[in-house]
């Protein structure tokens, strides 16, 4: 065997072996090169001593205005204060709609593609809440307009109310999140200010909310919708003048997925009629 084929049946043995890498034959001490090289980052990371200013230098300028703002107040609390400022302001629901469009501090807003304000009939005396808008409400700009929006218009065509005239719907978040995910509580108490001033603006005789999360939103409550549903409430807000008659309802998307509900939702859409019923 020539020197070649004995050197390279050497280098068979060692990949068939595992060795896929090589050492030198003189020890090199790793630990004692990476604390040299963190000493040579800190030195030249250090800032250089700055001379002292002279007693005649001119006045530092002042910091940036967003230096200026309250030290310590959480982002979500600055958003949900400038939100009631623009809230407080609108008089008309055409003015509300605006604020709500111009309104950046709310961070669904930068992924979603419209602005999913209301529909239906705002001068009807029943109104809802639900949650959030969806894809097909993010691609139309209004609220309920796909599958389960579909079904809340049968539920309630089959009490005799349609949306052109017979109802008013929005959301308690104005704008669809990723993926159609649940809204965080940050973004809802972002939102939350328009949602009220919403409900004051209208003035409805009944405000039905769509879901767990707006129900326990609006009505201040923990329990989850299966408790919550069928249960008349007060809904009290400064701007309105008399308290609201208010009920939690499932949300139409929680029917698709659980059909069997289907008998408790009929008997609230029964109680909402019967509330919108005038008495003799």
């Amino acid at each position: 065997m020539s020197e070649t084929q004995a050197l390279r049946a050497a280098l068979q043995w060692q990949l068939e072996a595992g060795i896929d890498e090589c050492i030198g034959e003189v020890p090199v001490d790793r630990f004692a090169q990476s604390a040299s090289v963190a000493v040579k980052v800190t030195a030249a990371a250090a800032p250089a001593p700055v001379a002292e200013a002279p007693q005649a230098s001119a006045p530092r300028p002042p910091p940036p205005r967003q230096m200026i703002a309250t030290p310590g107040m959480p982002e979500a609390e600055r958003a949900a204060q400038a939100a009631s400022a623009l809230a407080a302001a609108a008089t008309t629901l055409d003015e509300l709609r605006r604020a709500v469009e111009a309104f950046e501090d709310c961070a669904l807003k930068k992924t979603a593609m419209h602005t999913v304000f209301a529909d239906g009939n705002p001068k009807a005396r029943l109104m809802f809440v639900g949650e959030a808008p969806g894809a097909d409400e993010d691609r139309q700009g209004k609220p309920f307009v796909g599958v389960s929006g579909q079904l809340l218009d049968k539920m309630l065509g089959s009490i005799g109310l349609d949306r052109a005239t017979g109802f008013y719907i929005t959301n308690i978040v104005f704008w669809r999140p990723p993926g159609n995910r649940n809204p965080t509580t940050n973004e809802i108490a972002a939102c939350l200010p328009f949602v009220q001033r919403h409900i004051e603006l209208v003035a409805p005789d009944v405000l039905i909310c769509l879901g767990g999360p707006a129900a326990k939103t609006l009505l201040n409550r923990t329990e989850g919708i299966t408790r919550l549903r069928g249960q008349w409430q007060d809904y009290v807000s400064p701007g309105l003048a008399q308290p609201v008659a208010a009920m939690a309802l499932y949300h139409p998307a929680y029917l698709l997925r659980s059909p069997a509900h289907k008998r408790e939702a009929w008997r609230d859409l029964l109680a909402i009629r019967e509330r919108l019923t005038p008495k003799p």
